[in-house]
């Protein structure tokens, strides 16, 4: 005769186990929750993490998941597939040269809308169902990004990207005003021209506004949401993907990069170059790619680093603050090349 099975004892234990699962997961995140907090982390936003909305809002849960944590985001965002997608139902022709979209005057208008008025309005909404903090921005408010016009240099021969635009500055004063209030600022890349005309925006590459972001605040990591799993020594070989690459190497590989990658990585080298500790390259196909590259050791992706960053130790809750007690740049720094990836 079969014993009959207790399947309330069985379901309390299955509970029990994913429950032991989920408190680890936490146990491990804690030490780089403590490293990282009061750190400003800029997120860029984009490629087809933008378009499944289960990973839409997954990547929404992530940015409230590291605010509720005590980590400053600013998120800065394209929209590539969304822009495509209405310049093809108006019958305007997408070039792309050097990596960057050649824009017209009359594709500038339609990016400025749809990156404003609906990317933008998209992110802020799905962020704000864990709260109210998300502030949606263009560019062009308060002067937020100013920007030269652009150009690209594609075999020796200079070429006009039309309304293509590089920052010039960066209006730090709003953002930090955002994030002293507790708001995750949450910026589509578009900006002002410098001495041009009013209502005439330039198109801003997201990869490189971030990066310039970045780098005006000081912050502490640069991470950007592609559609790949990182950066690989030798496409399309994908057991060549690297881990973490140092400034002087990644300056070597670049201009052997595929054309798509050169904006990414040449935008992860500049924040390195100025002041960013690190800066990633990671999977946003991947749910909650943004928490594994933050909170656990092994990370995903590739990370750009000149300076090796530990986790907080535990066991150090015996002070009043935390905090005060932590470097100013609130990043514990080693020169152990052994530490863990963050």
């Amino acid at each position: 005769m079969n014993t009959p099975v207790d399947m309330s004892t069985k379901s309390t234990a299955a509970r029990l186990a994913a429950a032991q699962v989920k408190a680890e997961a936490l146990t491990e995140a804690l030490p780089w929750i403590k490293t990282f907090a009061g750190a400003t982390i800029v997120i860029k936003y984009g490629g087809n993490a933008m378009v499944s909305p289960e990973l839409q809002q997954s990547f929404a849960d992530d940015i409230a998941f590291l605010r509720f944590a005590g980590i400053r985001p600013v998120v800065v965002h394209g929209g590539g597939p969304q822009i495509s997608a209405m310049l093809k139902r108006l019958g305007i022709e997408s070039k792309f040269k050097a990596g960057q979209r050649v824009t017209t005057e009359e594709a500038a208008e339609v990016i400025r809308m749809v990156l404003s008025g609906q990317v933008n309005r998209d992110i802020v909404s799905r962020i704000n169902q864990n709260g109210d903090a998300a502030i949606g921005l263009s560019g062009e408010d308060a002067d937020l990004l100013l920007a030269n016009k652009a150009t690209a240099e594609v075999d020796g021969e200079v070429i006009d990207l039309g309304r293509v635009g590089e920052i010039a500055q960066v209006n730090t004063t709003v953002l930090t005003e955002l994030l002293d209030a507790g708001r995750v600022p949450v910026i589509c890349s578009i900006a002002s021209e410098i001495g041009g005309e009013a209502g005439k925006p330039l198109n801003i590459n997201a990869d490189l506004a971030a990066s310039a972001v970045a780098k005006a605040l000081k912050a502490h990591k640069l991470i950007m949401l592609t559609d790949v799993p990182g950066l690989y020594a030798n496409w399309p070989d994908t057991s060549s993907l690297i881990s973490r690459i140092d400034p002087n190497k990644l300056r070597e590989l670049l201009p052997s990069l595929d054309s798509g990658m050169i904006p990414k990585m040449t935008a992860a080298l500049e924040a390195i170059e100025h002041g960013v500790k690190q800066a990633h390259i990671i999977d946003g196909r991947m749910a909650h790619s943004l928490l594994l590259e933050v909170f656990t050791s092994e990370g995903i992706g590739t990370m750009v680093e000149d300076t090796i960053v530990e986790p907080a130790p535990l066991g150090d809750g015996h002070q009043a603050n935390p905090a005060e007690a932590a470097p100013t740049d609130g990043l514990n720094a080693s020169n152990d090349s052994n530490g863990g990836r963050s």
